[in-house]
């Protein structure tokens, strides 16, 4: 039976290092802050929202909040991510995704200061990730390296397999792999025989958004799964892309939904915070 990899406690420890870096920031008059903008009325970005909130008042950051409404413009979206780049108080950056139909998430990602992207979206970041230059990169990737290294899992060499392209978690994550010397596939909805790469992970992360997708028999004896969906099953209950009871049984390690992936992605949204911080002290 697969060991489980606890996102909650290993965020929770993560939290508790960067209160202690927070705390010494302040001790020096510096006072990290965050910048959340969310247009519409999304119900789950309501909920990841709050949460992103919570978080910050555990660690000690400063945290504001921008609501705007359905209507709102792209001039008027793109004007007050002018005026948070330019204030000073302001360490951090995010923007909620999705926003509604009709604006434009890439051109307002690209918008936001790179040394204030905490979500690690501007092209400025992506690019550098993709350099192996040091840049903030997106948290769900990032936490989930972070994750596999807490349990001394070993990516060098391994066959790592992502299932899902997306430009929030599926690119920047096969990235991140390369970075620490995996050798990477990539899959999507356009690939053929999708069990046949899954089959072969030593390393297997699915994103996908499709509930229980992955089954026992596409997975390899040992393999490690990490699940980033968040889904509703049939019976209202929440559930991960993995048909986790029976992978579990085949994997080595696995993460549960909850309490997998999710607490870790708002771990290093906090963490970039305080990097994006001591950032701009320096410069």
């Amino acid at each position: 039976m697969a060991e489980i990899l606890n996102g909650k406690e290993v965020s929770q420890k993560i939290k508790e290092e960067l209160k202690k870096e927070v705390e010494e920031l302040k001790g020096n008059n510096i006072f990290p802050k965050l910048a959340v903008i969310m247009v519409g009325e999304d119900p789950s970005s309501k909920i990841y929202v709050r949460n992103k909130s919570i978080a910050c008042m555990e660690v000690g950051i400063e945290y504001e909040e921008y609501l705007l409404n359905d209507n709102t413009t792209m001039d008027e979206l793109l004007g007050l991510i002018d005026k948070l780049n330019k204030d000073d108080s302001v360490n951090g950056i995010l923007l909620q995704s999705p926003i509604p139909r009709g604006l434009d998430i890439n051109e307002a990602f690209k918008a936001i200061d790179p040394k204030k992207d905490v979500d690690g979206f501007n092209p400025c970041n992506v690019g550098k990730l993709c350099l192996g230059q040091d840049s903030l990169v997106s948290c769900t990737p990032y936490g989930i390296i972070k994750l596999l290294e807490e349990y001394g899992i070993n990516i060098e060499g391994k066959d790592a397999v992502v299932v899902g392209r997306s430009n929030i978690v599926g690119k920047p994550m096969m990235q991140c792999l390369l970075n620490k010397n995996a050798t990477v596939t990539i899959c999507h909805s356009k690939t053929i025989k999708l069990e046949r790469a899954t089959q072969k992970a030593d390393i297997l992360v699915v994103a996908i958004g499709k509930p229980k997708f992955i089954t026992k028999d596409m997975v390899k004896e040992g393999a490690i799964v990490v699940d980033v969906g968040i889904n509703r099953g049939e019976d209202g209950k929440l559930c991960g892309d993995v048909d986790y009871d029976g992978v579990a049984e085949v994997a080595s390690y696995i993460t549960p939904v909850p309490g997998g992936v999710g607490p870790m992605t708002i771990a290093m949204l906090m963490n970039n915070i305080v990097k994006a911080t001591r950032w701009q002290q320096s410069k």
